[in-house]
């Protein structure tokens, strides 16, 4: 598909997406179909999804898919690589990931990471699969990154994509200036709210960002007819201290009356690879899953928050 910008879509309102995720059912209610926005002003220690930091796209090259064929290099019209015997350097201040290398390499070893689509395209890209949400009680998510880092895109899509009949869900950390977030919740039929820690020195550490944003947008949220999912990530040694769930329980269950549900995430420790291909650091390298015995007694701390339905998912390890 063409990502050309046409005449009714200005390039402000084309969204940069790094992922089209279809047949997902852990994004709201039924099958659906996430498309996920490049671009986060938070920096999660624990982040499974490095290549949606970042607004613009970037190049990844995957060593088990290289065969040293060498067109790469000449084709990259900056000269940003380099093939070495520990693998492709990528110069990141040069390369402005053009795509031209891609395109040049056999056996599709780099890979451009984020695609810019119009509002149309994106949703002709969801529509594929309406019968699935029809039949499912499912529709579309938009996610990231943080979908507010493109407002204009976001609006128009969810938008048309409630005009076609779909059902909308807006999935967000809820760092993000209230009158943005409200002009995005008018297309939404749920949200989808991170909350992760309710220590304020301890957010800003593990985060990157204020506490105080956050909670104003899940009150923002949490009121009204609107379903609202609260999602948290149980990460070891981060977020998953019973005083933190039950902190969390407190506040849910005092301020976000719309909350009908609570997923408590366990530690995803599979994307150390992801960070590599990006040249990035992932600082919880070698940290290992969380017990199932363990995440069993959080829901039960997160129950007390009184949200009809408290649910735990991911990969666990054996008690030791």
């Amino acid at each position: 598909m063409s990502s050309k910008v046409s005449p009714e879509h200005p390039a402000g309102e084309t969204g940069n997406i790094f992922n089209i995720q279809r047949f997902s059912i852990e994004d709201g209610p039924g099958i659906r179909t996430t498309l996920f926005m490049k671009g986060c002003p938070l920096r999660c220690v624990w982040c499974h999804n490095p290549e949606g930091l970042e607004a613009a796209p970037q190049l990844m090259w995957f060593d088990v898919r290289c065969i040293g064929a060498r067109d790469c290099l000449g084709a990259c019209p900056v000269g940003a690589l380099q093939l070495t015997a520990e693998g492709m350097l990528i110069d990141r201040e040069a390369c402005d990931a053009c795509g031209k290398c891609a395109d040049a390499c056999p056996a599709g070893a780099l890979e451009v990471v984020g695609r810019r689509y119009t509002p149309t395209e994106a949703l002709d890209e969801v529509m594929r699969d309406e019968a699935f949400y029809r039949n499912s009680g499912g529709g579309v998510t938009v996610s990231g990154g943080e979908p507010s880092m493109q407002r204009r895109f976001v609006e128009r899509f969810l938008s048309m994509a409630k005009e076609a009949g779909l059902h909308t869900a807006l999935d967000t950390s809820g760092y993000s200036p209230p009158g943005v977030l409200t002009r995005l919740l008018e297309h939404a039929d749920m949200v989808l709210l991170d909350l992760k820690l309710m220590d304020p020195d301890r957010h800003r550490e593990l985060t990157g960002v204020e506490l105080g944003p956050v909670l104003d947008s899940a009150r923002l949220v949490g009121t009204g007819d609107r379903p609202l999912w609260i999602r948290t990530p149980v990460i070891p040694g981060c977020t998953d201290s019973d005083e933190n769930i039950a902190a969390l329980a407190s506040f849910i269950g005092e301020e976000l009356a719309s909350a009908r549900r609570w997923d408590l995430l366990a530690f995803n420790n599979t994307c150390g690879s992801k960070y590599r291909r990006l040249d990035l650091e992932w600082k919880l390298e070698g940290r290992p899953l969380i017990e199932a015995a363990r995440m069993e007694r959080l829901a039960d701390i997160a129950r007390c928050s009184g949200v009809k339905e408290v649910v735990w998912s991911g990969a666990t390890r054996r008690e030791s």
